[in-house]
Parts: structure tokens; sequence; C-alpha cells
């Protein structure tokens, strides 16, 4: 029998779940941010004066020293938080504009790695990583495959009855890997997801991450790992300094139209 890593690629409807046609197919932007800023309560702001698009389809990594705003930028991305200030576009569409009964339909085509992982504690991995498509309304026998499936490739198919609290810091940020990305979601936002496994699964975990993206996610990866960017060719990097972003090109600001012209 083949490991969970000898299988090749994973394949739409397979362990990423029976997943609908994305929405948007023509959609040249997945995300923009225009003169965002944002702090909180009465203090300084913490990020000011965004200008970016993420383009559909498109490979980034968020890096920048600690404290230059990352978590929070990609909080703004998951619709944890709104702007201060600013315009921010999500798929097309005005978040300044969404009602709160509009926010869960725009988070379900977001996949989110959260740093600290936020596992329900009560539930098995198995669970854990099934709730995206329960959510969505898959039926028991659309579930069962694609997770145990999954659960396969992030090397956990022997702890799929484990609750959080009996796995290692490593197995869970898996077990967090996989909830996000089991949806085939239309924007995978991760929060150092390599940060707590070594260096040869932190490269397994990327080709998963490449391998969704070719499938037609847009992934945006927050990372002080020099050699997950390096080994990922295409990515573009997005890179933080005390709130600001630094875009030198111009490239993030205005990306290329898929037939090479600027915007």
């Amino acid at each position: 029998m083949r490991g969970p890593w000898q299988g090749g690629e994973p394949k739409a409807g397979s362990c990423f779940g029976h997943a609908n046609e994305r929405e948007d197919v023509g959609l040249a932007s997945v995300a923009e941010f225009d003169s965002v800023g944002l702090r909180y309560g009465t203090g300084a702001e913490v990020l000011s004066d965004l200008d970016f698009r993420l383009t559909q389809g498109g490979f980034y990594f968020l890096t920048g020293a600690s404290g230059a705003g990352k978590t929070s930028l990609l909080k703004l991305l998951y619709l944890a938080q709104r702007p201060t200030r600013g315009r921010v576009r999500l798929f097309g569409e005005e978040m300044s504009e969404a009602t709160r009964d509009a926010l869960p339909h725009f988070r379900r085509r977001i996949g989110v790695v959260f740093q600290d992982f936020r596992l329900i504690r009560h539930l098995s991995a198995f669970d854990n990583v099934a709730l995206p498509l329960r959510i969505r309304g898959a039926s028991e026998a659309e579930v069962d495959g694609p997770v145990r499936e999954m659960l396969a490739w992030v090397g956990l198919a022997d702890r799929a009855s484990a609750r959080p609290a009996t796995l290692s810091g490593g197995e869970q940020q898996r077990v967090a890997i996989a909830r996000a990305v089991i949806n085939r979601p239309d924007l995978l936002v991760a929060d150092e997801p390599t940060g707590n496994v070594d260096a040869e699964l932190a490269n397994r975990l990327m080709h998963l991450f490449t391998a969704l993206n070719r499938l037609g996610t847009t992934v945006i990866i927050a990372t002080h790992d020099i050699g997950l960017i390096s080994a990922t060719p295409g990515a573009q990097l997005v890179r933080l300094e005390n709130g600001t972003m630094v875009d030198p090109t111009g490239l993030l600001r205005n990306p290329p139209r898929p037939g090479g012209s600027a915007q």
C-alpha cells in the first residue's frame, strides 16, 4: 500500500471534496485594497495606506518582521476585522457595504489556517476536517471519502478519531490545514502554516498548497521561512514594514492583466 505522500497530487472531487463550480470565473482580482488603514481602539494605525490586488489564481507570500502587521492584514482578508478607513473588495464585492448576514457567504469561500489552529476541542480530527463540507450541506456519503483522503495526505490517516488534546502541535497544525483546504476555497489565507512541523513535512504541505493553487485557488501565506519562498517558483512577495506595504515595482497595486498588459 502506498503511503499518503506517494499518490501524486490531490485531485478535485477527491480529497478536495465535491466543490461547486467557482463563482466569478472571469474575475481579475480576488481581493482589492484601496487606501486601507487599520487601528485598534484609539492607538496608532497598525496598517496604513495599503493599496494592492490579489489576482485570481495567484500565489503570494506575506513577509515582514514581527509586529509589521501581517496577522492584521490576514484578518482583513478573512473578514475577522473591518478596516478603519479605505476600501476592501473581495470577489468583486464591496465589503463595507456587506451586511452582517451576508458575511458568512463570503467566509465560506475563504479557507483559513490559523497560527493557533483553532480546532474544536470536542470534535475528532475527522469531524474538524469535515466541518466545512457539512456546513456547505454535503451528505455524509460526500464527506467520508474526501476527509479520509485528506487526512491521509497530511499523514494523519491513523489519527482520524483523535481529539485535539491528544494531538501534538504539529498534528493539530496538519488538521487545521486539512480543514482549511477540504472545501477547495477560492481564497486560502494561512498564518505561518508550517511553523510547527519539520522541514520535510513543511515541503510536503507546500506541495498541497501549490496543488490547490493549480486548481485555481488564490493562496496567501504569511511566513518567515526563506527556504519555502525560494522553493516556490512563480510566487509573489508581499512585504510589510511598520504597517505599510513595500511595492517598489507597483506590480501589487497594478498587477498585469492575463494578456500581459498592466492595469
